[in-house]
């Protein structure tokens, strides 16, 4: 049984410029085995894309709606998948 994932979050309220991707890389290093990225998108919200553990997956997730991040989260939408692959590590875009 493969319990790998893919996690796609879009994260809206002030989360640009308040280093936002660089917390959520720093987190998803710090939970370790994650690969994907933190991206900016044009109408303010921040994607995040992680594959790993489902565990793991969820574990970023709580912290993106903790209340712990920089800025002001007011809501993240997340949808699950299968993994893709090709993330060599988990990158700032």
């Amino acid at each position: 049984m493969n319990d790998d994932v893919r996690l796609t979050a879009w994260v809206r309220g002030r989360v640009q410029g308040v280093g936002f991707r660089w917390f959520t890389r720093a987190n998803a290093l710090e939970i370790g085995g994650l690969t994907g990225f933190a991206l900016n998108l044009d109408d303010g919200r921040v994607q995040v894309v992680a594959e790993g553990a489902r565990e793991k997956c969820h574990g970023l997730l709580d912290w993106l709606r903790s209340g712990d991040t920089p800025g002001r989260v007011d809501g993240v939408t997340e949808i699950w998948s299968t993994p893709r692959g090709g993330y060599d590590t988990f990158a700032i875009r």
